[in-house]
């Protein structure tokens, strides 16, 4: 394991979030709170801290898939670590464990609160929380890929640990190139929407918070209603963006470099559309009665459809109380989720093809044994690698579901709430059913159960195998039989 190289990016990675910090100083500064002084201190902790360590560049910048994993879990790690404490130092959230729950929330882009009073925290506080979605949604990596140049495969190895989907591809020849090309496009739509809803009315303030929440589909709302007390013109503005930034972002690239006949032609985007429009149509129509107007039942079935699937976590209303029909599509699309390419969590519409398509094969060889047929999307074959990361991923994905639901259960509450605050925060929802609905959090949870739902809430971001990698014994062993020699 290349530990220079490590170290180096942790290093990075720290300064970056220290510079970071200084979005939520300014804001202080602005509305003259005394929290600001924390966030001063910590930034500049974090920049001179992060700087020192990243200031010698390792000779050797090569870095392998499993050095991938083990920085990439190590990155977020120490992201929600440092990210937490100006919270704590405020006294804002004076739990330890809550605040690191609040924070791997926010990073990962879950937007499951611990929080029954968000509006009283201080406008640096709320701007910090919100802009850890717009951090976590692209992914800190990614970020780090498009300002240091790596060596050989360390671009690509970083990216594929971090980047969400069954499988990773470059847009242009470079890593770098595609690393900077992804957080231009997720920046320009990020812009476009705070824009759009600063001029429709909303206060700068909430447009940028909610802009932060939306572009990272995270979800951390900044009233305590989440987005219900907001206009129905935004209201449908973001429903719109929540569905866009679950779009996968090679549908973008393909649109702004001419390339419009192979942006149309990405069969994962025409399927989530098709989810999208069928969820809500079948949604629209069951709550109907409840609104007795098909604006109000459309523009809340396609907003809870689109924050459900895009993992997003914004609430319009109470759908807890929706007909069984209703909030059975909502759970069935928390699995589900977005496109892999996006900043969307879930378990990826492009897996759930792999797999359909895996079964079919199968089934058409018991039928037709002499028959061999390899599987394709969008034309082009896939290997049985990414065959065998599918299946994997959805065992492993199944284990940890059940050994957390296991745990959370011990507490007694009931099934409803049990499974769906597993399925909202490994699959980075953010709000499930019952005792975390729209209208709850999560912090009547015993600490134990807060710890499962943060491993989840990273295990569900990070794609479950860099952070089973990073906790696997045996990936040390080169380093343990290096210190025993020594």
């Amino acid at each position: 394991m290349n530990l220079k190289m490590l170290i180096y990016i942790l290093g990075k990675v720290l300064l970056i979030e220290g510079v970071l910090m200084l979005l939520p100083v300014v804001c202080g500064l602005y509305y003259a709170e005394s929290q600001v002084v924390v966030y001063v201190l910590m930034a500049a902790l974090y920049i001179v801290a992060g700087f020192l360590i990243s200031l010698k560049k390792p000779k050797n910048m090569t870095i392998f898939i499993k050095d991938g994993c083990v920085a990439t879990a190590l990155s977020w790690i120490q992201l929600s670590i440092c990210g937490c404490l100006p919270f704590i130092l405020t006294k804002e959230i004076p739990s330890f464990t809550d605040a690191m729950f609040e924070t791997v929330s926010g990073f990962t882009t879950t937007g499951a609160s611990i929080l029954s009073n968000v509006e009283g925290l201080s406008h640096t506080s709320i701007l910090w929380r919100s802009l850890t979605h717009w951090i976590g949604g692209m992914g800190v990596l990614v970020f780090l890929l498009a300002v240091v140049p790596m060596a050989g495969g360390s671009n690509m190895n970083l990216m594929r640990a971090e980047s969400p989907g069954p499988s990773v591809g470059k847009i242009v020849p470079k890593v770098r190139t595609t690393a900077k090309l992804l957080y231009y496009i997720y920046l320009v739509i990020t812009v476009l929407e705070m824009v759009i809803l600063a001029v429709t009315g909303m206060p700068i303030f909430d447009s940028i918070c909610t802009g932060f929440g939306t572009a990272g589909t995270g979800g951390f709302g900044i009233k305590n209603d989440s987005f219900a007390s907001y206009a129905p013109i935004h209201q449908w503005i973001v429903a719109v963006f929540m569905l866009l930034f679950g779009v996968n972002f090679n549908f973008y690239y393909y649109l702004t470099t001419r390339q419009k006949s192979k942006a149309f032609k990405i069969s994962e985007v025409k399927c989530y559309w098709i989810i999208v429009a069928v969820s809500t149509g079948i949604i629209c129509t069951s709550i109907y009665s409840i609104y007795g107007g098909l604006e109000e039942s459309l523009r809340h079935s396609l907003f809870q459809v689109a924050t459900v699937i895009t993992t997003t976590g914004f609430a319009t209303t109470d759908f807890d109380l929706w007909p069984t029909i209703a909030k059975y599509i909502l759970v069935v699309l928390m699995f589900v989720g977005a496109c892999a390419g996006s900043t969307g969590g879930g378990i990826k519409v492009s897996r759930f093809q792999i797999m359909f398509k895996t079964i079919k094969r199968e089934i058409q060889s018991y039928i037709h044994p002499r028959t061999v047929k390899t599987i394709t999307i969008d034309g082009k074959a896939v290997g049985s690698d990414v065959e065998h990361s599918v299946a994997l991923y959805f065992f492993i994905y199944l284990v940890i579901f059940v050994v957390s639901m296991f745990i959370v259960a011990i507490e007694g509450h009931d099934l409803v709430t049990v499974f769906t605050s597993v399925a909202a925060t490994l699959n980075n929802i953010g709000p499930g059913l019952s005792l975390v609905g729209p209208t709850c959090n999560y912090g009547f949870f015993s600490n134990l159960s807060k710890w499962v739902m943060i491993f989840d809430m990273l295990a569900g971001r990070l794609e479950l195998l860099p952070i089973i990698v990073f906790l696997t014994p045996t990936t040390y062993r080169g380093i343990l039989k290096k210190s025993v020699r020594s």
